[in-house]
């Protein structure tokens, strides 16, 4: 007898819907399982005979295969031992439902046939309502990741036997319900705030134009500037995530399985801060079945590369490309998957190797102080819109009892420069300066004659490249949006020429 099962299988961070066709014939007894599975679904066999079993169900000795269609698409994980298991039960007769045609199901199966949660359950919950499927059976553990898809009735499940006596007709499952909500006004899990930085008010202006548009930033200093308590601070002045933003955010943490235990969304921007010692892979993404990195982890959200130059120069210029196109592709021979990875790079780095604390103390030759910086490469920097010096913090700075500017009152610039920004860009998915196209700064950014002669002074001085000249550009836009300007003047463009320290070193 054949029986099908609707299931589906998460490629990058998109999911497919995935027929499970089981067929059961006389014969000796055989499992059989077609359709591209990895190791671990072939694993589900073992798996799979024994929850039947210890469920009080009969595992039938007969010839059984089990196709997962389209055939061409890569399967993974352990998602598809419910549905296997609901399939060989629908096809010996014990299960029948036409609920099976209406619903998607996914889970896993311990021994005793207890539904364990999977990863990537809310991209597979839009896949459902997108193929405008009635609803998911799925872990309980998952549900409330699921529930937050409006349109779709999603049924938890803590064992094999509530699926088996719910398509009997024989138990009532209570649909869970969750309201899919906005951003909560929580800036961090340490509650840090821009108000416990003493002094480095450059640093703070730069970090706020960084924020209002969207710019990557370099910070140079000697060790204990400060650098790393700016740069946790930095998601404290972005704007609160929409609820589209929400979504993509939770469906990179859901991939990799990263969501909060309590199954809700991810409601705060990404901070991620890989040590210098990581690879390639873990950085871009990849492995033989793609999963994603720690760009993509940081999507919509900040990367923050402490000791940047102690970075691999090879996993360094891997940056270039999501840099510029704000997504990864990851090629395999089995396919290619692609991760969304638009984030802010926020890079730290001392002035030498040996990182002195001054300039007038340190042991190194200018020779190695430019040799060390040089290891950041010239097409990397022109992708980095602010390069800022961050001086150490003088006695009187330290001392001083009078709290500094907060988070709050930084972020309530942040969000004028960002709604008028909104308000230029329109229907556009073009959302801040940083990401503007050669013809939107052409349209956007037009310079005065005095702001001209400036301009050409500082490509002549500096030997900016094209990207460097747009970049300019671009942040004098944001600094003249942070002042309600709609016209880009001269001493914008000075701040904004001030902020291309290394152009002249490199």
């Amino acid at each position: 007898m054949l029986a099908r099962v609707l299931s589906a299988a998460v490629t990058g961070i998109d999911a497919s819907v995935v027929s499970v066709e089981v067929d059961v014939a006389p014969g000796l007894p055989a499992f059989t399982m077609v359709g591209l599975p990895d190791s671990t679904i072939r694993e589900s066999r073992d798996r799979v005979r024994s929850a039947i079993r210890n469920a009080g169900y009969i595992f039938p000795m007969e010839r059984m295969t089990v196709s997962l269609a389209p055939a061409d698409l890569r399967k993974e994980g352990a998602a598809f031992d419910l549905p296997i298991a609901l399939g060989i039960l629908a096809a010996t007769g014990l299960v029948k439902s036409e609920a099976l045609r209406r619903f998607l199901l996914i889970g896993e199966l311990s021994l005793d046939g207890e539904v364990q949660p999977v990863r990537g359950v809310l991209p597979i919950a839009l896949a459902c309502r997108r193929e405008g499927l009635a609803g998911l059976l799925l872990p309980a553990a998952n549900s409330r990741e699921a529930a937050v898809v409006s349109g779709l009735t999603v049924l938890p499940l803590r064992r094999l036997s509530d699926a088996v006596e719910w398509l009997a007709g024989e138990r009532v499952i209570e649909p869970i319900h969750m309201a899919a909500e906005g951003p909560t006004g929580a800036e961090s899990a340490d509650e840090v705030d821009f108000s416990e930085v003493r002094g480095q008010a450059h640093a703070k202006r730069a970090l706020e134009i960084a924020a209002a548009g969207g710019h990557n930033v370099l910070m140079i200093g000697p060790p204990g500037a400060g650098k790393t308590m700016l740069a946790r601070r930095l998601p404290t002045i972005l704007p609160p995530l929409s609820l589209d933003e929400t979504i993509e955010v939770s469906a990179v943490s859901s991939v990799a399985g990263l969501l909060p235990p309590d199954g809700g969304l991810v409601t705060v921007r990404p901070f991620r801060a890989p040590h210098h010692t990581i690879s390639d892979r873990g950085l871009i993404g990849g492995g033989s079945v793609p999963h994603p990195g720690e760009v993509s982890l940081a999507h919509l959200g900040v990367l923050f590369l402490d000791e940047m130059p102690e970075f691999p120069q090879h996993v360094l210029e891997a940056l270039r490309q999501p840099l510029e196109d704000g997504h990864v592709v990851v090629a395999r021979a089995a396919g290619s998957s692609r991760f969304p990875a638009r984030f802010q790079l926020l890079g730290a780095a001392n002035p030498c190797r040996r990182g002195c604390p001054s300039l007038q103390a340190c042991l190194c030759t200018p020779g190695e102080r430019e040799r060390y910086l040089a290891r950041l490469s010239r097409p990397l920097l022109d992708r980095i819109d602010l390069h800022l010096e961050v001086p150490a913090v003088s006695y009187v700075e330290l001392s001083a009892e009078a709290a500094g500017e907060s988070s709050a009152a930084i972020r309530a610039r942040v969000l004028e420069a960002r709604a008028i920004q909104a308000a230029r860009f329109g229907k556009s998915p073009i959302r801040v300066n940083a990401r503007m196209s050669a013809s939107q700064v052409r349209r956007s950014c037009p310079v005065p004659a005095d702001g001209r002669r400036l301009l050409a002074l500082a490509i002549d001085r500096l030997g900016l490249s094209a990207r460097g000249h747009d970049r300019i550009l671009k942040v004098a836009r944001t600094i003249a949006d942070l002042e309600g300007r709609e016209t880009i003047a001269a001493e914008h463009l000075s701040e904004a020429i001030q902020y291309r320290g290394l152009d002249r070193w490199l």
